[in-house]
């Protein structure tokens, strides 16, 4: 699976009632694939996968590919109980998906065989091509990645501790086991302020949350980065990414509560987010609409 563009992780909108609104899915998504990102990855953290029923995650899903129609590849999210786990797997690629992000287990601490595992068991329920979250109690060793990587099912490896040294050996390790196809990303929470750190040791690809809300800033952001256009990029970072970043960090769980809300100041009602999120404050959505309104300034 080759990727090219910007990483886009669409938010799951509910509407009044709380339901998954599909029509409001369906726009969000196609005005995001006017801006060519490189792939879609529906039901991850941007889109809520923790609030998800495994109806509700179906029908994200197949919305997703439908609206998509084979323009890009649709990575979907699986994780959480193992049981769970499989099943979303298993919906995935019945909804047309074509490989999926594996989050990590849910509460219980494990040791690398028993994360080894896990991946191999996700996996194991369907025949899509799997991307490893490192994360959380999902956090792999060096040596827990090469020994996943030598099963051609996985396919890449998402890093969202921001351990840089360990995300270099992760790249060595694919080396070591011959693999030069693995699709290594940064996946930080706005990974646009740390992508030129990951570029430096072999890692091109990051996520982007904030391509949902603002595409044009990410899009003009992600083409200054390929371009090595270095003022450009430290321009845009310190004009919008960095502060945004800020206000992110003031309240847990802003990473997808800021995109949920910066969408709704677009004009784009995708409800707000599940608990155990929360919707932002009044003064910080405002914060936010300026924030947003000086990134739509600098890309003009």
């Amino acid at each position: 699976m080759q990727l090219h563009g910007v990483l886009f992780f669409p938010v799951t909108p509910f509407d009044s009632s709380g339901e998954v609104a599909v029509p409001v899915l369906e726009r969000h998504l196609s005005d995001a694939l006017s801006f060519r990102p490189g792939a879609v990855f529906p039901a991850c953290g941007t889109g809520e996968f923790h609030a998800l029923d495994t109806s509700e995650y179906d029908t994200v899903v197949r919305a997703t590919v439908d609206v998509v129609d084979g323009s890009v590849p649709v990575v979907a999210g699986a994780g959480g109980p193992l049981g769970h786990a499989r099943a979303m797997a298993r919906a995935a690629q019945a909804a047309g998906a074509d490989a999926l992000l594996v989050l990590p287990p849910y509460l219980v601490s494990a040791p690398q065989t028993g994360l080894v595992a896990y991946i191999r068991s996700v996996a194991d329920a369907t025949d899509l091509p799997v991307i490893v979250y490192h994360r959380g109690l999902g956090a792999f060793t060096p040596e827990s990645i090469a020994e996943l990587l030598g099963d051609p099912r996985v396919i890449g490896v998402k890093d969202g501790v921001g351990d840089i040294a360990a995300t270099q050996r992760f790249t060595l390790a694919a080396q070591q086991v011959g693999r030069d196809d693995v699709l290594f990303f940064n996946g930080l929470l706005t990974a646009e302020l740390s992508q030129r750190a990951y570029q430096a040791i072999g890692v091109p690809h990051y996520s982007s949350a904030a391509f949902a809300m603002a595409p044009a800033v990410a899009t003009a952001f992600f083409h200054a980065y390929q371009d090595g256009d270095q003022g450009r990029v430290d321009q845009i970072l310190a004009g919008f990414y960095e502060p945004l970043v800020t206000l992110r960090d003031r309240v847990p769980g802003y990473g997808v509560s800021l995109i949920k809300a910066g969408l709704r100041a677009r004009g784009l009602d995708v409800g707000g987010v599940r608990p155990p999120l929360t919707d932002p404050s009044p003064s910080d959505q405002l914060e936010l609409e300026r924030i947003l309104a000086a990134g739509e300034d600098l890309v003009q």
